[in-house]
């Protein structure tokens, strides 16, 4: 459980969801985690409890504030990470946003916001964090999360799945570009996963049931479920994969019939 004892993981958008079980297991494989949060009310405080859960384990951990999609405040973030923990060896770029909208309903500002956080927010904090690892010449990882909705379409997702398509295209370039490095660049695509962004989606009478009745695991994703296949990714066991895309869905995708 110790496989990434003297690694300093970043996780982004960790206080809650995917991100929060990304970072309890990383630490529990023994890395030490920065715990990103964005400034919205009530943010901190999640940050804070996953820190607490971290330490209360045994494992070391810090939060800190940015938006990932504002430049100045992920050179801060990344200062504060080479201040408080002097490297970074892997990076979990989780932070994203989903606000369910019709296209109709579209709005340019909607549209730029979500491009912002989940794809510029990507490439922002891989650009920084991947200059740390090139400098100190030990490796690294990254890792970031797309979706199953890079493959298909979404109704309600037109601003969305251009994002997470255009995440895993990234991965894929920035393999070549940081493979002579020893840094891997690779995705996690998740599928139909129960957090804070869909929960509301799948109070609506009869979703739940109907989407649970077309993964042939037969439920809907756990953060957890999420957690491990980054776990794996950011090991010495997934050394030589890199511009990969790893599609954890419970069999959804391929159930097409």
């Amino acid at each position: 459980m110790a496989q990434l004892s003297g690694k300093v993981a970043v996780v982004t958008g960790a206080g809650r969801g995917i991100g929060r079980a990304v970072a309890l297991r990383l630490a529990e494989a023994g890395a030490e985690v920065i715990v990103n949060f964005p400034g919205e009310v009530g943010e901190a405080a999640h940050a804070a409890g996953v820190v607490r859960a971290i330490q209360e384990a045994g494992g070391k951990a810090l939060a800190a504030e940015a938006d990932v999609s504002d430049a100045d405040q992920v050179a801060r973030l990344f200062d504060t990470v080479a201040s408080e923990a002097g490297q970074v060896d892997i990076l979990v770029n989780n932070a994203g946003i989903c606000p369910f909208q019709d296209w109709w309903g579209m709005t340019e500002a909607l549209w730029d916001r979500v491009a912002a956080v989940n794809l510029k927010g990507t490439f922002l904090c891989s650009h920084r964090a991947s200059q740390m690892m090139r400098d100190r010449g030990a490796g690294g990882r990254i890792i970031s999360m797309s979706s199953i909705s890079a493959l298909v379409g979404g109704a309600l997702q037109t601003h969305y799945t251009p994002t997470k398509a255009g995440v895993r295209s990234l991965m894929q370039s920035l393999a070549i570009v940081l493979g002579p490095y020893g840094i891997t660049c690779n995705s996690v695509m998740p599928g139909s996963i129960l957090t804070d962004i869909n929960r509301a989606h799948y109070e609506e009478p009869g979703l739940r049931a109907r989407d649970e009745a077309r993964i042939p695991v037969g439920r809907l994703g756990a953060p957890r479920d999420i957690a491990g296949a980054v776990a794996f990714l950011a090991s010495d066991e997934a050394a030589y994969i890199t511009g990969a895309d790893l599609l954890v869905d419970g069999g959804l995708f391929v159930n097409l019939q």
